[in-house]
């Protein structure tokens, strides 16, 4: 068996680094780095229905240990991605995972249902963060109703692997994963970002054009391990962990808290390559630990 080699339901993964969806691109772009086929999977960007432009400029700033984005899902829609993006990266060989995102209910059915028919999409990623529109704009992933109710609409046409994305600006993060569990996700993967703002001190205003927007990066670390743990504890699905990982280290601190993947995100704008340095990196840590298997790490904190 393969040391690193790890299942998320049905989907069979060489080993458990991923790339995280908006900081990847559609993995072509990072082509010239490395060997894409060395990573586990790649959660492309986000995908809706229809085209979306995004929001207006400033709508990304640094922060301290991070960054804080408001980009605004912009795509072309699904059917551009269907029709140009996917030809181009079906052959690459790892997972091609899509990330969906919409402001109904009926836009996920509608986008996923799309997707149903390409071979080499095994799985897509619920963004259930996105805002509700019918609920007056409140995130699909800050009720466990409105999260139950998406994953529910999206499991009856989607018959592969299905990864709900959760929220962390929530009160408690494990009703929510307990409730999508319920209707039918294979795995979770968390912890999408965190609400924040930056202010321009010197115009007295915000830096973004939005206010407000999500915060990612070394700085949610701390935040993305506590949840994640507090899920493991609360789920029996795999899950997928992220938030703040830079090095082989912070994967494994992922995975000893329960993750059986990791994606990582932010750090791919410093390190384009940062993602088969974790793979080396875990390879080296289980081979001078002699550790069989990488999945014997997931959970195993001593607490």
């Amino acid at each position: 068996m393969d040391k690193l080699a790890v299942n998320i339901g049905d989907l069979h993964l060489k080993n458990p680094v991923m790339t995280a969806s908006g900081t990847f691109g559609y993995g072509k772009e990072y082509s010239d780095f490395f060997d894409l086929s060395r990573i586990g999977g790649i959660f492309v960007k986000g995908t809706t229905i229809r085209s979306r432009q995004g929001n207006d400029y400033p709508r990304m700033a640094e922060t301290p240990s991070g960054m804080l984005n408001a980009v605004g899902l912009q795509n072309k829609g699904v059917e551009y991605f269907v029709t140009n993006i996917y030809p181009e990266i079906k052959d690459i060989d790892t997972h091609i995972i899509v990330n969906v995102s919409g402001s109904t209910v009926e836009d996920y059915v509608d986008c996923t249902e799309k997707l149903i028919h390409l071979d080499k999409i095994p799985a897509i990623e619920l963004n259930i963060s996105c805002p509700n529109v019918k609920e007056g704009g409140m995130a699909f992933g800050t009720s466990a109703c409105s999260a139950a109710e998406v994953t529910k609409a999206v499991r009856k046409v989607w018959d592969k692997t299905l990864i709900v994305k959760l929220s962390p600006n929530v009160t408690d993060i494990t009703e929510i994963a307990k409730a999508v569990e319920g209707e039918g996700a294979d795995s979770l993967s968390l912890i999408n970002t965190l609400l924040g703002m930056a202010v321009d001190i010197n115009k007295k205003c915000p830096v973004l054009s939005t206010v407000t927007g999500g915060l990612s990066g070394p700085c949610v670390k701390p935040i993305a391990l506590r949840m994640v743990w507090q899920t493991y504890n609360a789920v029996k699905i795999p899950i997928i962990g992220m938030g703040g990982i830079s090095s082989w280290q912070d994967a494994i601190e992922f995975i000893l808290a329960g993750s059986s993947a990791i994606q990582i995100g932010t750090h791919n704008f410093i390190d384009p390559a940062i993602s088969v340095k974790v793979v080396d990196g875990i390879s080296e840590y289980l081979d001078k630990n002699n550790i069989a298997s990488v999945s014997e790490l997931v959970g195993a904190l001593n607490i």
